[in-house]
C-alpha cells in the first residue's frame, strides 16, 4: 500500500470517474483503515497546491459571481464507489465455463446457460496460451476479437482498453518481423483544427467503438458545420459566454443531473443553480421531465422521442414564413439554404412543416411551437446537451443533429450568447476546443503510456455495431460485411466516405472474442442477437476479464478476476472535473481481493505462457511506466519529478488570460473568411456536396436536412406506421440516474431509493417503468405493478412507475441495466431494454447504434405465473439489496 499516513488512517489519491481513457475526473482522496477502504472524500486543490498557486477563477455576470471551488464536486457514484469494491458479486478466481472443454465438447449453445468452476491462473493462463496459439495456427490472429472499449473506471498502466490487443500485436511483430505503427492521437495546430494520426495493426480484429452518446452529431453534424473529432460544435469557454450573453438555453434532450454523474462530477448542476440565480431562463425539451428538468426548468416542452426533427423544422418555417432570421448572416457564413427552404416548404415530398404538421407528429402544439420560434428569434438562445443522450441515438438521428444547426445557423452562430454548450466539464480527448470551463495553464496528458485503445484504425476491425453479423453472420470474401467508415469515434469527416469490409483480404472470420469490457448485451443495441450469436459454432472460444460477475460474462467460457484500481498504483490525470486540471500518481489503497490482478498484470501472465513477457513490459516496471508518463505529461517543466513523487500530484493553475478568449465559434461569427469552419467551404453547409457526390441515392441521409418519416432501414419503427397499432409505445431510454450503464447497479446505497427500483410482490427489485396516468389508465396499470416491454425482438420486464413526468404514448425506461436472462437471447429479468432495441444501424450508411425512441409494447404481468413457467430463471439466489448473486452461475462455495 501505498499513500500520506495519518495515524492508524492511510489516504491515497484517486480519480473516480468513468469515461476515458485518460479523460479522468472526479478527482478523490481514499481514507483506509486496517487495510480496508474507510471513505472517499472530495479531493482538496487547495491542499494540494503547488507554489505557483491556483490562480483562482470566476465568472462574474449580471452583478454575480460563479467561481472555482477548492474541493471536487465527487458525483453519487464516486461516494458509493467503495460498496462495489466489495460487492459480493465480485469475480475473485479464475473460472471455467463447466461444459466447455477446450479439447473436446466445446458446447457453444450454452452460453449463457450453463455454470462456472473455479480453476487456478495457472490453469487458465495455460488453456488461453493453448488457444492462442491454435486459433493463430487454424485461421490467423485477425480471426480473434478484442472488445475493448467501455467505460470504466479510469485506468492508464493497468488497462483495461487493450492490453490484450497488445499482446496479440506483438506476437505479430515477433512473427513477421515488422513493427507496427501506433501514432493515433488528437491534437490542436495554431488554427485550433484537430489533427488525427492513425494507427494499424496486424494482430487482431478491432471491435471499432461507435461514436456512442454523440451518434447524430458524428454521422449528421459533420455535414454541416464539420467539427471534427466528433462533430459536436466548439465549446471552448462557453461557460462564461452563457452567462454573460445568453437569454435562454435550450437543454433539448439533456439532464444536468444524470448524465454528468459518471464523467465528471456535479459541475454542471452548480452551474445550472448560478444560471438561475443571475436570470438565464432554462426551457427543457424532452418527452420526460427528467432530474435536471424537475430542478431547473423554467418550462417543460413534452416531445414524442425521436420526433424532434418535426420541431425543428416547423420552427424553421415560423422563421422563414414571418421574417425572423438572420438573412445577412445566412449570405455570409452559409451555403445552400435555398435547398432547406425548398425542403421546410415541402418541395420536395409535398409537406408543408407548418406548426400544425408537427403537433400531429411531435406532439407539441402548433401555438407552443409558435411561441417556442418567436421567442427564441427575439433573444440570445444557446442549445445545451450533456455529450448526447437518447435525443441524438435513434433511428436517423443524423437529422436533428443537421437541424439543430441548421437553427442555430439561422439565429447567427457564434454571435455572444448563441452557441451549442455541452453541459458537461468534459476536456474530450483533451481538447482545448471541447472544454467549455476556464482555460488551465495545461492540459495534462498520458498519451505515451497509453495502451492502444478502441479508437485506433486498424487494417481489422469491425463496428460495433455489426459484431452479431460478424459473430455469426453468413458472409465470406466473396459476400463480406461491408459499411462506411471506420465509426470509431474522432476520425475526420472523409473517413465515412470510404467502403470497409470484413473479413479483409487474406483473413478467416472470427473464431475467438476476448474481452476487457464485458457490456455488450447492456450496452449496445440489439442483445438478443448478439447473445445468439456469440452461442453461435463459429465462436470457439470467449474470454472475459473483469471485475464483477455480470452482462458478458455470463457468456464466457473462461473469466479473469480483475482488480479495482483502489488495487493498483498508477499515474492518472483529471482534465474532467471543470474547476482545475491535475496530475497525480494513484497510489495502491488496498491489497488485491482474491485473486484478482489488473488487466495489465492478467496480460503478463499469459505473455508469460507465450513467451512474450519482455515484449509487453519492454523491461519497464510500474514505477518505470510512471515515471516515463509523468515526462511526457506537459508537466515536467513546472515540477521535478522526485518532487512530484513526494507531493503526488500536481494541480495546475487557471490560465492568466483566459476571459479575453473568444468562445466557441465567436471568431467564425465574426469573420468566417480568416476563420473558417472545416467544411469543405469554410461554411455552414446547408447543402452538402459531399454528400451528393458520395451518397447520390441515399434517401435517408441526402445531402441537406429532411424529415425522415420511415425509410429501407427502418421503415415502421413510428406511432404512424402500421407496427406502432401493435406496439403502440415509444420508448425513452436515458443514461441511467442510479448507474452508469450497467456500473453501480449492485449499489445497496442506490438500490434503496425510491426512483432506483420498483419493489416486486416476489420481492425482486426491478427496473423502473415510467409511465403517463392516462396510459396506465387503459391498460390496467398501477403504480408498483409488474409489466412486460416487448417487441417482436424480445422482452424484458419492470416496475411500472405511473407518472405525469411522462407524456402519453412514451414510456421511458433507463437503458443499460445488468442483464437477468430468463430465455437468453429472447427475455430478460432486468430491465435490460438493449436487448430489445432495433438491430438496424442509424441509416443504410451510417452503422451507429439506435438505443431510443423505438416501438414497444407494455403489458402487465403476474410475475408467479412467471415464475411456474421459468422456474430456473426465476429462482436464482437473489438478494434486493445486490440483486443477482454470482452463486446463481458458480457451482461451487465461494
Amino acid at each position: 500500500m501505498t499513500g500520506k499516513q495519518r495515524g492508524e488512517i492511510t489516504t491515497t489519491i484517486k480519480t473516480m470517474g468513468f469515461c476515458g481513457p485518460c479523460t479522468a475526473s472526479d478527482s478523490a482522496e481514499i481514507d483506509v483503515r486496517d487495510g480496508k477502504i474507510l471513505r472517499t472524500r472530495p479531493f482538496s486543490y487547495v491542499n494540494h497546491q503547488s507554489e505557483d498557486g491556483l490562480n483562482p477563477w470566476s465568472i462574474e455576470a449580471r452583478g454575480k459571481k460563479f467561481k472555482a471551488k477548492e474541493k471536487t464536486e465527487l458525483s453519487p457514484f464516486a461516494i458509493a464507489y467503495k460498496q462495489r469494491v466489495y460487492s459480493p458479486n465480485r469475480i475473485l478466481h479464475p473460472m471455467k465455463r463447466v461444459d466447455w472443454d477446450p479439447d473436446g465438447e466445446r458446447n457453444p449453445q450454452n452460453r449463457g446457460k450453463s455454470k462456472y468452476e473455479r480453476i487456478s491462473w495457472d490453469e487458465a493462463t495455460d488453456i488461453i496460451a493453448k488457444e492462442i496459439r491454435r486459433v493463430k495456427e487454424c485461421y490467423g490472429l485477425n480471426s480473434i476479437l478484442v472488445q475493448s472499449d467501455g467505460h470504466h473506471l479510469i485506468k492508464t498502466i493497468h488497462g483495461p482498453r487493450g492490453t490484450e490487443g497488445y499482446l496479440l500485436d506483438q506476437i505479430a511483430v515477433k512473427e513477421t518481423g515488422v513493427e507496427l505503427v501506433n501514432d493515433f492521437w488528437m491534437h490542436e495546430d495554431e488554427q485550433g483544427s484537430v489533427q488525427i494520426g492513425r494507427a494499424k495493426g496486424g494482430g487482431y480484429t478491432m471491435q471499432a467503438r461507435n461514436p456512442d452518446s454523440w451518434e447524430g452529431w458524428y454521422w449528421g453534424a459533420k455535414h454541416i458545420w464539420g467539427q471534427d473529432p466528433v462533430g459536436e460544435g466548439d465549446q471552448y469557454n462557453l461557460f462564461n459566454d452563457v452567462a454573460k450573453n445568453s437569454d435562454s438555453v435550450l437543454f433539448w434532450g439533456c439532464d444536468v443531473e444524470t448524465t454528468p454523474w459518471g464523467w465528471g462530477g456535479c459541475f454542471p448542476s452548480r452551474y445550472c443553480f448560478f444560471l438561475t440565480d443571475i436570470g438565464v431562463e432554462q426551457i427543457y425539451i424532452c418527452p420526460d421531465v427528467n432530474y435536471g428538468a424537475a430542478v431547473h426548468a423554467d418550462k417543460w416542452i413534452p416531445i414524442l422521442p425521436n420526433t424532434d426533427s418535426a420541431l425543428q423544422l416547423a420552427i424553421a418555417y415560423v422563421w422563414i414564413t414571418e421574417d425572423l432570421y438572420d438573412k445577412d448572416y445566412i449570405e455570409t457564413h452559409s451555403i445552400g439554404f435555398d435547398w432547406f427552404v425548398y425542403h421546410v416548404n415541402g418541395g420536395d415530398d409535398g409537406i408543408v412543416k407548418t406548426p400544425e404538421w408537427a403537433e400531429g407528429v411531435c406532439g407539441v402544439p402548433a401555438r407552443i411551437i409558435k411561441a417556442l420560434a418567436r421567442h427564441w428569434a427575439k433573444r440570445n438562445v444557446s442549445i445545451a446537451h450533456c455529450n448526447g443522450g437518447s435525443m441524438i441515438r435513434s433511428t436517423y438521428s443524423h437529422e436533428p443533429a443537421r437541424l439543430e444547426v441548421a437553427l442555430l445557423g439561422m439565429q447567427a452562430l457564434g454571435k455572444p450568447g448563441r452557441n451549442q454548450v455541452k453541459m458537461m466539464e468534459w476536456q474530450l480527448f483533451g481538447l482545448t476546443s471541447q472544454m467549455p470551463a476556464p482555460r488551465s495553464e495545461v492540459i495534462p496528458t498520458l498519451n505515451d503510456i497509453l495502451w492502444p485503445y478502441a479508437a485506433d484504425q486498424r487494417e481489422s476491425f469491425v463496428p460495433e455495431t455489426l459484431i452479431p453479423e460478424a459473430l455469426a453472420g453468413d458472409y465470406d470474401h466473396e459476400h463480406p460485411l461491408e459499411w462506411y467508415g471506420v465509426t470509431c469515434a474522432g476520425l475526420p469527416t472523409e473517413d465515412q466516405f470510404v467502403k470497409y469490409q470484413y473479413p479483409v483480404v487474406g483473413s478467416e472470420r472470427i473464431h475467438m472474442v476476448w474481452t476487457d469490457s464485458p457490456k455488450w448485451t447492456s450496452s449496445w443495441n440489439g442483445g438478443n442477437e448478439f447473445m445468439d450469436a456469440i452461442r453461435s459454432d463459429y465462436i470457439e472460444t470467449v474470454i472475459a476479464q473483469h471485475i464483477w460477475m455480470e452482462d458478458d460474462c455470463l457468456l464466457a467460457d473462461i473469466l479473469l478476476p480483475i482488480n479495482t484500481k483502489f488495487e493498483e498504483r498508477d499515474i492518472n490525470c483529471d482534465i474532467s472535473s471543470g474547476n482545475y486540471n491535475v496530475l497525480m500518481i494513484e497510489g495502491q489503497s488496498i491489497e488485491p481481493l482474491g485473486e484478482s490482478k489488473s488487466d495489465y498484470e492478467s496480460t503478463l501472465e499469459i505473455a508469460k505462457k507465450l513467451d512474450m513477457y519482455d515484449d509487453i513490459t519492454g523491461g519497464e516496471t510500474i514505477d518505470d511506466k510512471i515515471k516515463r508518463g509523468f515526462l511526457g505529461s506537459g508537466i515536467q517543466d513546472r515540477i521535478s519529478f522526485e518532487e512530484f513523487l513526494e507531493k503526488e500530484c500536481y494541480v495546475v493553475p487557471t490560465a492568466k488570460d483566459w476571459e479575453n478568449d473568444k468562445a466557441g465559434f465567436q471568431r467564425f461569427y465574426e469573420d468566417p473568411e480568416q476563420y473558417p469552419l472545416t467544411t469543405p467551404s469554410g461554411k455552414i453547409e446547408y447543402y452538402s456536396p459531399r454528400l451528393a457526390e458520395h451518397f447520390p441515392d441515399d434517401t435517408e441521409r441526402p445531402p441537406y436536412p429532411h424529415w425522415i418519416e420511415k425509410g429501407e432501414t427502418h421503415p415502421d419503427e413510428r406511432l404512424t406506421t402500421p407496427r406502432g397499432k401493435k406496439y403502440p409505445f415509444l420508448l425513452v431510454s436515458n443514461h441511467p440516474h442510479w448507474r452508469l450503464h450497467s456500473q453501480m447497479d449492485d449499489c445497496t446505497w442506490l438500490r434503496e431509493i425510491e426512483t432506483c427500483k420498483i419493489m416486486g410482490p416476489d420481492g425482486y427489485r426491478y427496473e423502473p417503468v415510467w409511465i403517463n396516468p392516462a396510459d396506465a389508465k387503459r391498460l390496467g396499470i398501477e403504480h408498483g405493478d409488474i409489466v412486460r416491454i416487448y417487441n417482436e425482438r424480445g422482452w424484458t420486464m419492470g416496475g411500472a412507475y405511473v407518472t405525469e413526468r411522462i407524456m402519453p404514448h412514451s414510456v421511458l425506461q433507463d437503458h443499460g441495466a445488468r442483464i437477468d436472462p430468463i430465455e437468453p437471447g429472447v427475455s430478460d429479468r432486468g430491465g435490460t431494454n438493449n436487448l430489445i432495441a432495433p438491430k438496424a444501424v442509424a441509416s443504410k450508411n451510417c452503422a451507429g447504434e439506435v438505443t431510443s425512441g423505438y416501438l414497444v409494447g407494455v403489458e402487465k404481468v403476474d410475475v408467479f405465473e412467471l415464475a411456474k413457467q421459468y422456474p430456473e430463471a426465476f429462482n436464482r439466489p437473489y438478494d434486493p439489496d445486490f440483486g443477482v448473486m454470482q452463486d446463481a452461475w458458480f457451482i461451487e462455495e465461494r
